[in-house]
């Protein structure tokens, strides 16, 4: 049950806004049992993921559960390419 896979990953900043992607459901959990903090959306997260874990649910369930946490939370990655970081945000021009 461990490899259930999501027919489309979640990606979330972590860090210093490096994008993280959770691609099964095992990944979700341990993202979200690491998550700092314990909101409603990530109890409920963390709730759905072991559901699914034991087979009670199926993985796309647990997923809507955790983007609505990641989203709630504003580290859900929109879909599209990710920003290119650039330092100090000004663009040099040799």
């Amino acid at each position: 049950m461990l490899a259930q896979r999501f027919i489309k990953p979640v990606r979330v900043w972590v860090g210093l806004g490096f994008p993280r992607q959770l691609n099964t459901v095992a990944d979700a959990y341990q993202f979200a049992m690491e998550w700092c903090g314990n909101s409603p959306e990530q109890r409920a997260a963390i709730r759905a993921c072991r559901t699914a874990l034991a087979g009670d649910i199926d993985a796309e369930t647990a997923r809507g559960v955790l983007v609505a946490f990641a989203r709630k939370k504003d580290i859900l990655v929109q879909d599209g390419p990710a920003p290119i970081p650039t330092g100090s945000g000004q663009l040099s021009h040799a």
